[in-house]
């Protein structure tokens, strides 16, 4: 068989499909059970980028089945209005592919682990604080996107401005106005530089989303404004003192920008209650090196094979 199947996997909850790419080990059996680590995408990402294309397929290579999935609203995964998101329906999604794996008669449902990449890390440590099936997590340059987004705007005054302007837009919407989506990012290096912005996260994003180097047609960093009021009052490592539990490792890249997952890293590591717990600094890299640069990327995958193989 191909080393990569395509998969639907119903969402029982919503009557959509989530799309999903399994990556197969070499020599892979369908008659034996397999540790099973499932990787979720960055915020604006897809499947075909940096949780698919690099740490899916380099996993597979190491023995593990691993499964790459579109998150409701956005890629080939179902749900409408397109571009929402939602922290509540996005950890609601890991439950819905546990759902899945747990089917496969090569799966083996004691031994399913957790990635989770930027935003999505956030997601994921949520996740399995009370998704137990979960037996592992590892986050990879994991960002709270509540706290990102609450810290982009300034202030609390401006959080609360923000949020009457989204209930102004959801009013409109209601009433027949188009959706009003947000733009993640600038369009190209040359317009961010034109903008003034100097910050390596955001370059970083741009140069990875934005060229050749990362763009995929599904890789589209856009959200939907009138659904994001939800996200600006989430915190995704609420109560992870007294319910974060399994072994957990967070890899971040020494080099800090402004999406925070540097002080995410270190704070998560502090709270979890996780008896196993790694915190991996890779030096001289950042966030976005992270995504698929030869060396910083090695480097992480030295420390994930060896974390799932001694904890799943």
């Amino acid at each position: 068989m191909s080393n990569i199947e395509h998969v639907k996997i119903r969402h029982r909850g919503m009557y959509w499909d989530i799309a999903a790419d399994i990556y197969f080990p070499p020599n892979f059996d369908d008659s034996k059970k397999y540790p099973t680590i499932v990787v979720a995408h960055p915020i604006g990402s897809c499947k075909e980028q940096t949780s698919g294309e690099i740490y899916s397929a380099q996993l597979a290579e190491q023995g593990f089945v691993t499964l790459a999935f579109d998150a409701s609203f956005q890629g080939e995964s179902g749900g409408e209005p397109r571009s929402t998101e939602d922290p509540t329906l996005r950890v609601e999604d890991f439950r819905h592919v546990a759902d899945y794996l747990v089917t496969l008669p090569y799966v083996d449902a004691e031994r399913i682990g957790l990635i989770g990449m930027c935003g999505g890390g956030g997601y994921a440590i949520n996740a399995v604080m009370t998704e137990r099936r979960y037996k592992a997590v590892a986050t990879i340059t994991g960002a709270n996107y509540g706290r990102v987004l609450r810290e982009a705007e300034g202030s609390v005054h401006a959080v609360i401005a923000k949020l009457e302007q989204i209930g102004a837009q959801r009013t409109a919407e209601a009433r027949g106005e188009d959706y009003l989506v947000d733009p993640g990012l600038p369009s190209s290096l040359e317009e961010a530089a034109e903008w003034g912005i100097t910050d390596v996260d955001i370059l970083g994003a741009t140069e990875y989303y934005k060229t050749d180097r990362g763009a995929k047609p599904n890789g589209v960093n856009l959200t939907l404004r009138s659904r994001q009021s939800v996200a600006y009052g989430w915190d995704a490592f609420h109560l992870a003192e007294e319910l974060l539990t399994q072994p957990l490792m967070v890899i971040v890249g020494d080099i800090p920008g402004g999406f925070g997952a540097y002080r995410d890293g270190h704070e998560i590591i502090r709270r979890a209650r996780s008896e196993k717990k790694e915190l991996v600094v890779i030096k001289d890299w950042s966030h976005y090196d992270l995504y698929d640069k030869d060396e910083p990327v090695a480097q992480a995958m030295a420390k994930l094979t060896p974390f799932f193989t001694n904890n799943l």
